[in-house]
């Protein structure tokens, strides 16, 4: 089919997509390294694990992707640790097998949802054995290491020290009773063990548990803050970090402050262990001292050699890791992650990087989000309640929407609830109804009424940026790029649910041009320049909002650009005439399909665990007529519909 394109730079995608080798940053460029946290290989992800790491960190990846800005998305499992022990132990396999297990199923769930790492490895190699003990080492060397002895758990009857995910109990700060060694679910405090009160061993838990003094590395945080603390304030107020991590800007007018606000630095840091009483894990190194020996058999705790994962998994992406991991002067890294993980990235793994010495790439911007909680209640496979890695294709909802629904419903700032109607509603509402017809209205029409040819006319050949002072089209053409200057400001903040809603305001107001212009038959007929000016510029649109909705539904823009006849966009600042008079388009397809509403119930009893299962029971029993909440569902279906954008009051144009 005949394209014609205009032909000028930076209007084409150029940088390599997610699985090209040798990503390497660029001199005097703007490169971006992206990490997630990794994943524990001792489970399958849910979709709030998926949303709130690894899906928003490859939708800012694509978005930089189309800046054409160097970037790199590193992510991988966590295999060490005693939550493989544990998980292995329940499966009577060995952690290696648990660990191969595992990462393929988190790696077939991450390709399912289109999530495009450019290398997605793991822990348990060579190359992070090497880097951990180089790093340990280093610590030890400018000395921030010293030797600790301390009460442990220890189980009688497993005749062994029981590391922090062996053990459960009551959290002494807030009284839930199943806390775990090293963090408390209920109140996000880390822990001790030995806090723990009415210990329990998880591989039985009639064993008797009790305290016992074992010998460990710890590293000196406590002398380490001052560098910690003067690092943090600068970073988070460059990078500007997520509300919700370990500060809070305060602004008085042009100027803003960081105070750091999480309670143990403000409580004063204290030595953590490094090193603990297991066997699957990397070997502590000998520093050439005399407590060596005290350090034989013992590991590396896992919160020490995890974050050291993601320089780990870049070396076995590429011989070149360090020019990533070792240039802060020319790369910003970003990291993803839950709330519960911020500490250790913001304060434990900085503070490493800090007492090792070398001259790091260390974290730019931190974007975290709360917790996506499930139809009322939480996520929990062991009630089969929720939707779990690969039964999200089960649904037979293309992935495209899920990752729209769950992105919409991104909690950036509280904690947000997954709901079957909301999510339906989405498909039918926005998806359907604003984004998908808008983009098929146009398509058809030159599809049946030019033979897919772009129609020619004085007035729309012109190749090149819209003129504000349009005769037509002026108020349209100043919208369109007042909200792309929005996304761009906003997705380079990091903003990526704003961001979205924003595509959906650019749809929604192409539908409403489609809608003031008359285009029809009829205009087609009494006045075909204006007819073909407008379908060249909602056309244009379209190729616009396929490099906008990309990172955010990469099938969909694929689909979008087959139909479109064209290759793919970078995004723009301004509206343009790129697609020209004479470009053939191919064939019109609807993007989206609806969900029929009444399904909504179905996958509640499908995906609902138990609990579904006894209220399924006590309906069928029940002899009143329909459950459905009628009125309840009207109101969601309403509250899904597309927003009405306005510009955030914290984003503003021209800085």
């Amino acid at each position: 089919m005949s394209q014609k394109i205009r032909s000028a730079d930076g209007i084409l995608q150029v940088i390599p997509l997610p699985g090209h080798p040798a990503i390497l940053p660029k001199a005097g460029e703007t490169n971006i390294l992206i990490t997630s946290a990794l994943p524990y290989c001792n489970n399958v992800p849910h979709l709030g694990n998926i949303i709130g790491s690894t899906l928003s960190a490859d939708v800012f990846s694509r978005y930089n992707r189309t800046r054409n800005r160097p970037t790199l998305y590193i992510c991988g499992t966590d295999e060490y640790g005693t939550a493989t022990e544990t998980q292995a132990l329940k499966e009577g396999i060995t952690p290696r097998e648990l660990c191969d297990k595992y990462h393929v199923l988190h790696k077939e769930t991450y390709e399912w949802f289109d999530i495009g790492f450019d290398y997605f490895g793991r822990t348990s190699t060579p190359l992070h054995t090497e880097i951990c003990q180089e790093t340990y080492k280093n610590l030890g060397k400018n000395g921030y290491l010293e030797p600790q002895s301390k009460e442990q758990t220890y189980c009688e009857d497993c005749g062994r020290f029981l590391a922090d995910r062996f053990v459960e109990g009551t959290c002494p700060h807030c009284g839930y009773e199943d806390a775990r060694g090293d963090q408390c679910d209920s109140c996000s405090r880390t822990l001790d063990a030995i806090e723990l009160i009415h210990p329990r061993c998880l591989v039985n838990k009639s064993h008797r548990v009790v305290p016992r003094s074992s010998t460990h590395m710890y590293v000196k945080l406590d002398t380490l803050q001052p560098q910690t603390e003067a690092w943090i304030k600068q970073a988070a107020k460059k990078g500007k970090w997520s509300a919700n991590s370990v500060v809070q800007t305060t602004h008085s007018g042009s100027n803003s402050d960081v105070e750091i606000i999480d309670a143990r630095m403000k409580g004063g840091l204290i030595p953590a262990p490094l090193t603990r009483d297991l066997v699957w894990g990397v070997p502590v190194p000998e520093l050439g001292r005399e407590d060596d020996a005290l350090m034989k058999e013992k590991v590396l705790y896992v919160w020490y050699d995890a974050p050291i994962g993601y320089p780990s998994i870049t070396a076995n992406y590429t011989p070149d890791w360090k020019k990533w991991w070792f240039n802060p002067k020319d790369v910003n890294l970003y990291q993803f992650m839950g709330k519960d993980n911020v500490y250790f990235h913001t304060v434990y793994f900085p503070s490493i990087q800090i007492g090792d010495g070398r001259d790091w790439t260390m974290l730019h911007h931190l974007s975290t989000t709360e917790y996506l909680n499930y139809e009322g209640g939480k996520f929990s496979k062991s009630r089969n309640r929720g939707v779990f890695g690969p039964q999200a294709r089960e649904t037979g909802i293309p992935a495209s929407v899920w990752r729209y629904y769950l992105l919409s419903t991104r909690p950036e700032s509280a904690d947000a609830m997954f709901s079957w109607a909301d999510c339906i509603a989405a498909n039918n509402n926005v998806l359907l109804n604003n984004f998908g017809n808008f983009v098929n209205r146009v398509l058809k029409f030159i599809s049946s009424q030019y033979q897919g040819i772009v129609p020619k006319n004085s007035d729309s050949d012109s190749p090149g940026p819209l003129s504000l002072n349009d005769p037509n089209d002026s108020i349209f053409i100043s919208q369109v790029n007042n909200l792309l200057q929005d996304y761009i400001l906003l997705m380079d903040s990091v903003k990526l649910r704003q961001g979205l809603q924003t595509i959906m305001s650019l749809s929604q107001l192409g539908n409403a041009y489609l809608q003031s212009s008359g285009l029809n038959k009829a205009l087609m007929s009494s006045d075909p320049t204006r007819t073909a000016q407008v379908l060249s510029r909602a056309l244009n649109l379209i190729y616009v909002l396929s490099a906008l909705v990309e990172p955010y539904m990469p099938a969909t823009a694929d689909a979008m650009l087959v139909q479109l006849n064209a290759p793919k966009r970078a995004v723009p600042e301004v509206l343009s005439t790129d697609i020209l008079a004479g470009h053939e388009i191919g064939k019109p397809a609807h993007l989206f399909k609806k969900i029929e509403e009444g399904m909504a119930e179905k996958f509640r009893e499908q995906f609902g665990g138990d609990e579904a299962k006894v209220v399924s029971t006590t309906k069928s029993a029940s002899a009143t007529g329909s459950s459905k909440p009628k009125s309840k569902s009207k109101s969601k279906k309403q509250d899904a519909a597309a927003p009405v954008y306005t510009a955030p009051s914290d984003v503003k144009r021209g800085e």
